[in-house]
């Protein structure tokens, strides 16, 4: 039988709608390009006869004209769009695509949420036959609106309206695409087509009558494919998809984010109903196990979790009548706040480096939760904006130090991540060379074909070693390839940056070379800036901070919150918060107070599992806890931390004052006594009368900031106690000192651990089995008679699925893969997939900052 592919199930989607791309041009959306470069789609489509790709965001008038596959230079009458968003919040980008390109004939609409989840979203304005009522909606608003347009352009011919200027006319029309968000395209044909273009004015003039007459022929079907692989067997959402910025939770009080589920227990649960989140995921998973023909037995672990298996199986029960020749399959559903820790934590991952490490691409939109011209039949939940999954690579790095005849070759190679518009390519090459190459990255989705070499699969379960090695191995590989050769010595087993960086800059000396092998030079860079100061000096101090943290959480509560104390004070205190340096980065290794707030989150968390709670709600004693407080305040208020922070909304301003303040009067106490002596006497009783003003306000600001802290440890308490509402974890089987787990175990993750007591057979107490209708019925009827339906193991199945919500990091990926290895079941085909991919600043911003409830 063959093996369970992510990636080849895909691509075989897009086979089964080749008669819909074929001719057509293609429009996707953010979380569909972003889908569409990890699978390497692109040349696919164009090799099934897409005229172009382009942006649903960035439409323009010439995207129907200049395409690579026509064999006619008229316009394109035929568009698809993929959208991974709600129909309703795509709405505004695909009308304002047929409106820009008038001459279109047909319109098929491709979306990954699925009729039934659009009737079932909360927020979504569509009924039961949602397809059929957004076709309507969709014609109806484009001949409105085009009858709108056509009224305002043609209204000086009418016979009761005196003649209007052309400026006067030509602001009609811009108003009225300002109306529909319009207002940065062209309108006029000379701006479109250039001033010597008669016949295609006169095409286009044709067509829209054609167009007017006739009628446009629309379609909506659902394409539940567009997911992000990272391997044939890891994949996570689209971030700016609606699935992945769906609110996982909407109460605020039992809730940590909307991007993470609810920290409930089992009780609160059964009279809440389904999150948005919870939803989609639900038809997401279903669906995408249809499409790769799996029979799935469901298991949850988790509130939300248990939530979205009893969506799956009551769809299961709907509509899999009949459906026998299926391949089983376990389906494992895990809540992200079952394990915090892990994504909070900087593991041995150097993907998990390199996202953590290199700046991100901007999202496209605003929020995936756009403003739609559709009713809305409740209010919209809390914003939850993803972080693109894609990075930027500083390729400036390189090519900045290198001597001005390899900028001059480079010109072509770099002129293609320039995203200016306006430039020509005399001005492209005149920036290689000055300061405006800051602006010149790379990209780590690098896979330019479907069939091209997988090299972030390859190192996505690699430690930092093994794949910086691996990276080695690539470079020298295709240094032999291309025939190049460089005096540089290296030592098997270890690799240095520097090794790198000589390899990385002899294969960007050829630029045919380097457009051959862009996928390892951009991922190669990647690595050297990732695994240099001043990223590494400060992963590593990361590193040494969590290993303190654990190690003191297995001596006393006293000498962990010590750790937590010592890690708060040295980053406000040391920190770059002086009044000459004030705004710089920190230096080499040194935490900032934003990574002192993620580590005590870790320390809290690893002291609810470690410690019993005490009288004060948290895991330390109110005394020791106190201390811990006052002097958080202290230090805020002497060095107020540059960065802003949500618990300090709204007194950021006082505290930078407060500080300016500070310095001045530190300024001036350096001035000797000398120099007052000749003053009036008088000064004594103003300066008596500001001083108490100060201490006011002084007194002031620090109630006021003693009360942000106080809310500050409240949520860490939250988190403490997180672990301690798991069954599992409550009854000893999975923490750190579990006695069914081997020593070599105990500083995995939750989900090593897991996976491994699930292979072994271990019985997990929360997990839970959500059995079909036929089974239920075997279990409640014949169950009384002695033949009742026997309950299946998670860990007798031979493909395993395991979809954590919220989230996953890319150490859990690896440590997944070595679960499996390590087990007695070799022959099981594990497939893992999350909610996004998580980084520790992802987490900050989860729990502590724009995207959380605290």
């Amino acid at each position: 039988m063959a093996s369970v592919d992510v990636v080849k199930s895909c691509l075989d989607s897009f086979h089964q709608v080749s008669d819909e791309v074929l001719d057509a041009v293609l429009y996707v959306d953010a979380g569909c390009l972003e889908a569409f470069q990890f699978l390497g789609v692109l040349p696919l489509l164009l090799e099934l006869g897409a005229r172009s790709v382009c942006s649903l965001e960035d439409v323009s008038s010439l995207d129907t004209v200049g395409t690579r596959n026509s064999t006619t230079m008229l316009p394109a009458t035929k568009i698809v769009v993929f959208t991974s968003r709600l129909l309703s919040d795509a709405h505004r980008y695909i009308l304002r695509c047929l409106t820009t390109n008038r001459n279109v004939l047909c319109c098929t609409i491709f979306t990954s949420i699925s009729e039934i989840a659009h009737s079932a979203y909360i927020d979504s304005p569509l009924g039961p036959d949602a397809f059929h009522e957004y076709k309507s909606l969709l014609l109806q608003d484009y001949e409105e609106l085009i009858k709108k347009y056509e009224c305002k352009d043609h209204g000086s011919l009418q016979p009761d309206k005196p003649q209007e200027s052309e400026e006067y006319k030509d602001h009609q029309k811009r108003s009225v695409m300002d109306e529909a968000g319009w207002s940065h395209l062209a309108t006029r044909e000379d701006e479109i087509y250039g001033p010597g273009s008669p016949s295609v004015g006169r095409y286009l003039e044709e067509a829209n009558m054609g167009h007017r007459a006739q009628g446009m022929v629309v379609s909506v079907q659902h394409f539940p494919m567009i997911l992000s692989p990272l391997s044939r067997n890891v994949f996570v959402l689209p971030s700016e998809g609606a699935i992945s910025e769906a609110c996982l939770s909407n109460v605020h009080d039992t809730s940590i984010s909307p991007g993470l589920p609810p920290v409930l227990t089992s009780m609160q649960s059964e009279s809440e109903d389904s999150s948005p989140g919870a939803i989609l995921t639900a038809h997401f998973l279903y669906h995408l196990a249809a499409k790769m023909d799996l029979k799935l037995e469901i298991f949850s672990l988790g509130v939300l979790s248990k939530s979205i298996g009893k969506i799956m199986m009551d769809m299961s029960t709907l509509y899999d009548v009949g459906r026998r020749n299926k391949r089983s399959a376990g389906l494992l559903l895990i809540d992200r706040t079952l394990d915090l820790m892990t994504p909070c934590s900087h593991g041995d991952s150097l993907v998990d480096r390199i996202l953590s490490s290199l700046p991100r691409r901007e999202r496209s939109t605003p929020s995936a939760r756009s403003k739609s011209p559709l009713p809305k039949k409740h209010a919209p939940p809390d914003n939850l904006q993803r972080t693109p999954l894609d990075v930027h690579i500083p390729l400036d790095n390189i090519f900045n130090k290198e001597p001005a005849s390899l900028l001059d070759s480079m010109s072509a190679f770099v002129s293609g991540w320039v995203s200016t518009k306006s430039d020509t390519g005399s001005d492209k090459c005149k920036k290689i060379g000055s300061t405006a190459l800051g602006s010149v990255s790379g990209s780590l989705v690098c896979t330019d074909h479907y069939l091209g070499a997988p090299y972030l699969e390859a190192i996505l379960d690699r430690n930092t070693k093994d794949g910086a090695l691996l990276i080695k191995k690539w470079l020298q590989e295709t240094l032999r390839k291309e025939e190049m050769t460089m005096d540089v010595k290296s030592r098997l087993g270890s690799v240095h940056t520097s090794e790198l960086h000589a390899m990385v800059k002899m294969l960007s000396s050829s630029e045919t070379s380097l457009m051959r092998n862009k996928g390892i030079f951009q991922l190669a860079s990647a690595a050297v800036v990732a695994l240099s100061d001043p990223h590494s000096s400060r992963w590593d101090a990361f590193v040494s901070a969590e290993r303190m943290l654990r190690l003191s959480a297995g001596d006393t509560s006293q000498s962990l919150l010590g750790q937590i104390h010592d890690l708060i004070n040295k980053s406000i205190l040391m920190g770059p918060y002086t009044c000459k340096n004030r705004g710089e980065s920190p230096q080499g290794g040194l935490l900032s107070f934003q990574d002192a707030l993620i580590l005590a989150a870790i320390g809290y968390i690893l002291a609810g599992e470690s410690f019993p709670t005490s009288g004060s709600g948290g895991p330390f004693s109110w005394e020791e806890e106190h201390a811990l407080k006052e002097a958080m305040v202290d230090a805020l208020i002497e060095n107020p931390p540059v960065t802003k922070f949500r618990f300090l909304n709204g007194i950021e301003e006082e505290l930078e004052v407060n500080f300016k303040k500070k310095c001045k009067e530190t300024s001036s106490d350096q001035l000797t006594n000398e120099d007052f002596d000749d003053q009036w006497g008088s000064w004594d009783d103003e300066e008596a009368d500001f001083n108490n003003t100060q201490v006011y306000g002084d007194a002031q600001l620090k109630l006021e900031l003693r009360d942000r802290v106080d809310h500050l440890f409240k949520f860490f308490h939250k988190l403490s106690c997180i672990r301690r509402r798991i069954p599992a974890f409550r009854e000893g089987i999975l923490s750190s000192d579990s006695s069914m787990l081997n020593n070599t175990y105990l500083n995995k993750g939750f989900l090593f651990k897991l996976l491994t007591m699930l292979l072994g057979d271990y019985e997990i107490p929360g997990l839970e089995y959500h059995s079909s209708a036929v089974g239920r019925f075997f279990k409640s009827g014949f169950g009384r008679f002695g033949i009742g339906q026997a309950k299946p193991k998670l860990a007798d199945q031979n493909v395993l699925l395991v979809f954590v919500v919220g989230g996953i990091n890319c150490l859990e990926v690896r440590e997944a893969m070595e679960s499996v290895t390590q087990s007695e079941r070799q022959d099981i085909e594990l497939i893992l997939g999350g909610t996004t991919l998580l980084t520790s600043l992802d987490m900050f911003n989860l729990m502590l900052d724009s995207s959380s409830f605290f």
